[in-house]
């Protein structure tokens, strides 16, 4: 099940959203410089010095003395992907989610959305995979978090998707709560795989990333379906 665009009209032009997009896809374009000026391992070392490593995080933290160029890595590692289908796939979810979350928090609001959701999935899969020497890479897990809040915030909005039955396939609308619910299942299964491995950072996707934004979403989403609840006196 791909989602494709969503039902769901915003009031506004979601310009975070769109900046977001546009950062990624130009960090991409150096990427792919670097790659073709200094061929793979150029690129792959561009991944390493800007991604974050879960060991370096957890030796500073085991020293007491965080170095300001791993905490940097945070924020890097979320504009860095590794491949096109990696930033085409994180892209159109941003694209089709990001702009009904950035309507409902405001700009700035989102901006702190988006960025404590991928701190919130890095801190997961540290968490989970404290020593490993992979970085972790992708906005995938600040995306997560968009999810999340789109799941709780707008669980019945349509969302046109191409369905997959065998050979063919369909376009239908389909409510948020399964495309999103069948979306997180999947994370939790496969991420709860493979534990049973070397790594929790399975074939390069690191699932507990995607868990930890996807909790954080929930929760900001349940939060603001609270305040805005009427309240009633008691006469």
């Amino acid at each position: 099940m791909i989602p494709l665009r969503d039902a769901n009209p915003t009031r506004r032009t979601p310009y975070v959203t769109i900046a977001i997009i546009v950062a990624c896809f130009l960090v991409f374009a150096y990427e792919l410089y670097l790659q073709a000026s200094g061929g793979d391992g150029g690129f792959e070392a561009f991944l390493t010095e800007h991604g974050l490593v879960p060991a370096r995080l957890t030796d500073d933290i085991a020293r007491g003395a965080l170095d300001w160029v791993v905490l940097a890595t945070v924020l890097t590692s979320m504009f860095l992907h590794g491949s096109v289908l990696h930033l085409l796939g994180n892209m159109l979810y941003l694209w089709i989610f990001g702009n009904n979350i950035e309507d409902r928090l405001g700009r700035p609001g989102f901006v702190l959305f988006y960025l404590a959701g991928g701190l919130a999935a890095v801190l997961a899969q540290v968490a989970i995979d404290p020593r490993s020497q992979q970085p972790l890479i992708g906005a995938s897990g600040a995306i997560a978090a968009v999810l999340g809040a789109y799941l709780v915030l707008y669980p019945g909005a349509r969302i046109l998707s191409l369905v997959f039955l065998g050979f063919f396939y369909q376009l239908i609308p389909v409510p948020a709560l399964v495309v999103l619910g069948f979306w997180f299942v999947l994370q939790i299964i496969d991420g709860f795989t493979s534990l049973g491995g070397p790594s929790a950072n399975a074939g390069g996707v690191a699932f507990f990333a995607h868990i930890g934004g996807f909790a954080l979403g929930l929760v900001v989403g349940v939060l603001i379906r609270l305040r805005r609840q009427p309240r009633y006196g008691v006469g």
